[in-house]
Parts: structure tokens; C-alpha cells; sequence
């Protein structure tokens, strides 16, 4: 269960996901006090908090900020960038630059992530 505490950070995610690690170095590089819950299982036995906050997609990582869940990493590092915006931005605030940044990133994730995945499959 979450509990209600001023101002409370939890990241539940699995250790080895890249989506995971976006948002906890969005949360190192604004310096967020958080706690991390791992998700051991991700495929077979998903946690009940997982299924309870994010019972659309069912995946990690979710980001619970004040018992409200933001799902997705890319929608939770722009979230992260406006709640703690007087610290070390992340996105630029530049139109165009923002729009190269965001474009990388779904670059990133269309494009390199599947590659990992199909190549963790051959092993």
C-alpha cells in the first residue's frame, strides 16, 4: 500500500530496466529524496501496488509522487522537470531544442530499445 506522507517519492521499478534508470537519474540529477521499490517479477507475478496504480498497462516503472502515479518514463521526467523545476533543468525550455531532446529520446525508445529485446530472446 501507499502510504500518506508529505511529500512522498516512490519509483517502483525492476533494476535492469532502461526505463526504470531514465527516471532515477531524472530524480539524482534534481536531487528528489526517493524510495526505490523494486518489482521483482515484471512477467509472471506482477505485485498488487503495480496492478493498483498502473492497472492500464500493468508496467514499470511507475512514479508515485504524494500517493498519485505517473506512468510511462518519458511523461515522468518531464513531470519530475515542472514539480522540482528550481533545480537543474532537463528539458530545455527552447521550443526547438526541446523538441531535438524529445525526439532522441523517442528515438531511442522506438528504435535501439526493441533491438534489446530481441536480442535478449536469442540467448
Amino acid at each position: 500500500r501507499i502510504s500518506k506522507m508529505a511529500d512522498e517519492v516512490i519509483l517502483l521499478s525492476f533494476w535492469p530496466s532502461i526505463f526504470g534508470m531514465r527516471t532515477m537519474i531524472a530524480l539524482e540529477e534534481k536531487g528528489v529524496k526517493y524510495e526505490f521499490r523494486e518489482e521483482e517479477d515484471v512477467i509472471n507475478n506482477k505485485s498488487f501496488l503495480l496492478l493498483e496504480i498502473n492497472p492500464v498497462h500493468k508496467k514499470i516503472p511507475v512514479l508515485i509522487h504524494n500517493c498519485k502515479p505517473v506512468c510511462e518514463s518519458i511523461v515522468q521526467v518531464q513531470y519530475i522537470d515542472e514539480v522540482w523545476s528550481d533545480k537543474n533543468p532537463l528539458i530545455p525550455s527552447d521550443p526547438y531544442k526541446k523538441s531535438q531532446a524529445l525526439f532522441l529520446a523517442d528515438f531511442i525508445e522506438k528504435k535501439v530499445y526493441p533491438h534489446r529485446k530481441v536480442r535478449r530472446d536469442f540467448k
